[in-house]
C-alpha cells in the first residue's frame, strides 16, 4: 500500500513539465471536472494550486501536470517516484458545470491543455460533440494530445513556430472554424491570460458562451486569505471558492494579468538563488 501523498509516477512530457500520479485517496474519491488542489512539497514551501488533470477512485490517485516556472514549483517537480508531497488539500474550488450544449470547444493553451483535458472528457460523457483547440509554442512543447484525441471528436492544433498543426495561435484557428460556418455552441478556454483575453474578445461578439478557468495568485484555497480576488462583472470574486471558472465576457483580464505579475521579480530571485543549493541535489536525487 502506498503512503499518503506518495507520488507512484513521474512522467517527462517537455523540458519543463512532468506529470505526477500522487496516491490521495480521500481526494479521488470525491474528484470533479474542474476542481484544484494545492500541494506543498516541503515544510517550509509554498503552497501551489494545481488543477487535477485526472483521478481514479479505486486506485486511490490523483493526477496533475505542473510546470517549472519559479521556486516551488521548480522543487514539485524535483520530487520522483517513491518522494512525498508533505499535503495535498483539496478537491477545491466549484466543478465545471457539465451539460449537453450540443456542440463544445474545448481551447486549452500551454499546460491548460492538461486542466481542459477533464472538461472535455466530461463535455463528451455528457453528450456534447467536442471539438479540442490546442495552442503550444512549438511541437516539443505539446502535450496529452492523444488524450485529448480520445475524448474530442476533432483535434486542431495550432503552434507559434508552425512546426506541427497550423502556424500562429489559437484564436486563428477559433476564426477559421467560425469562417466555415463551423457549429459552437460553447466554448471552454483554459492557458495564458493574454490567450484567454484574445478568446474572449473574438467570441463576445460571436455570442458564444465562453467560460475560462482563472489561474491568480493564490494561498489557502479557501477563500481566508483573499489572494485570489478577481474581477467578474464589475464585482470581486473570489476564484477559489466562486470559481475557479466564470463567464469569459465579463471577466477583467487586464487586472488578473497585473495580480498575477505582482511578484514576478521576486519569483524570479527566488527561483536564480537556488543555483546550486538543495533543490539542485533534490532534483538530482529524483533522477536516479
Amino acid at each position: 500500500m502506498p503512503e499518503k501523498y506518495e507520488i507512484i509516477s513521474r512522467t517527462e512530457l517537455s523540458p519543463s513539465v512532468r506529470r505526477h500520479v500522487i496516491y490521495a485517496p480521500l481526494v479521488a474519491a470525491k474528484a470533479k471536472a474542474g476542481q484544484f488542489i494545492i500541494l506543498r512539497a516541503a515544510e517550509n514551501g509554498e503552497r501551489v494550486p494545481i488543477t487535477l488533470c485526472d483521478w481514479d477512485a479505486a486506485a486511490g490517485t490523483v493526477t496533475v501536470i505542473i510546470q517549472s516556472a519559479g521556486k516551488s514549483t521548480t522543487l514539485c517537480n524535483s520530487l520522483g517516484t517513491g518522494d512525498k508531497f508533505l499535503t495535498v488539500a483539496g478537491p477545491l474550488g466549484i466543478p465545471a458545470e457539465i451539460k449537453n450544449y450540443g456542440t463544445a470547444v474545448c481551447v486549452g493553451g500551454g499546460v491548460g491543455i492538461a486542466e481542459v483535458y477533464p472538461i472535455a472528457r466530461a463535455l463528451k460523457a455528457a453528450g456534447n460533440r467536442v471539438v479540442s483547440v490546442l495552442g503550444a509554442r512549438s511541437r516539443q512543447l505539446l502535450i496529452l494530445e492523444s488524450e485529448m484525441r480520445s475524448v474530442s471528436g476533432e483535434v486542431l492544433v495550432a503552434t507559434d513556430d508552425g512546426s506541427y498543426g497550423t502556424k500562429g495561435l489559437v484564436t486563428g484557428v477559433l476564426g477559421r472554424l467560425r469562417a466555415d460556418g463551423a457549429k459552437m455552441d460553447f466554448i471552454f478556454v483554459i492557458g495564458p491570460v493574454v490567450m484567454m483575453k484574445a478568446v474572449a474578445d473574438l467570441t463576445r461578439d460571436w455570442g458564444v458562451e465562453t467560460v475560462a478557468s482563472l489561474n491568480p495568485i493564490m494561498v489557502d484555497g479557501t477563500g481566508m486569505c483573499g489572494c485570489c480576488r478577481v474581477e467578474v462583472g464589475g464585482e470581486v470574486k473570489f476564484a477559489c471558492v466562486d470559481g475557479p471558472h466564470f463567464d469569459a465576457h465579463k471577466v477583467n483580464f487586464q487586472n488578473l494579468a497585473a495580480r498575477i505579475s505582482l511578484y514576478r521579480d521576486k519569483e524570479k530571485a527566488a527561483l536564480e538563488s537556488c543555483a546550486g543549493c538543495r533543490l539542485d541535489e533534490a532534483a538530482r536525487k529524483s533522477e536516479k
